[in-house]
């Protein structure tokens, strides 16, 4: 089968991809991409290309494929992915921190991540929210653990 999307590489290109590859200031995704379009260059095969990389040729064909309808630049770089929409803004992350260095609920010695996440639907600040995804959140600003006035807070 004839391949499609053939790499044809300008020697400015192909000195910035061997920049890319030999050091090691970039991702390992760019580093991957960059390797796949200088041995596509070379006019290795898909199977070759993704066995000596250890990726799928579905991978090799999609770099190829963009290299070719899009570019270098953007063959190399990363899509837009929107991703799932925070659960809590920067406001509801400060209640939630507030609250995790408040005392927590009377007759509870501790604040749980179920306890919080009920009252930060109680006080309206979300619809509704997991506990997991406030533990995450307190986990990303490190405000579970080692920080000076939150002893009542119980992961």
């Amino acid at each position: 089968m004839p391949k499609l999307n053939i790499v044809k590489l300008s020697d400015e290109e192909r000195k910035k991809l061997v920049a890319i590859v030999n050091t090691g200031v970039n991702s390992a995704r760019v580093f991957i991409r960059a390797r796949v379009l200088l041995l596509s260059d070379e006019g290795k095969i898909d199977e070759d290309i993704a066995e000596t990389l250890k990726i799928h040729t579905h991978r090799v064909a999609r770099i190829r494929k963009r290299f070719v309808q899009e570019g270098l630049e953007k063959a190399l770089s990363e899509r837009f992915r929107s991703g799932k929409p925070l659960v809590l803004d920067e406001k509801g992350e400060a209640t939630l921190i507030a609250l995790a260095c408040s005392n927590p609920p009377e007759g509870r010695t501790v604040w749980t991540m179920q306890l919080l996440a009920d009252k930060l639907v109680e006080l309206q600040v979300v619809d509704a929210i997991s506990d997991e995804t406030v533990r995450l959140h307190l986990k990303k600003t490190s405000s579970s653990r080692g920080k000076k006035g939150i002893g009542r807070f119980q992961p």
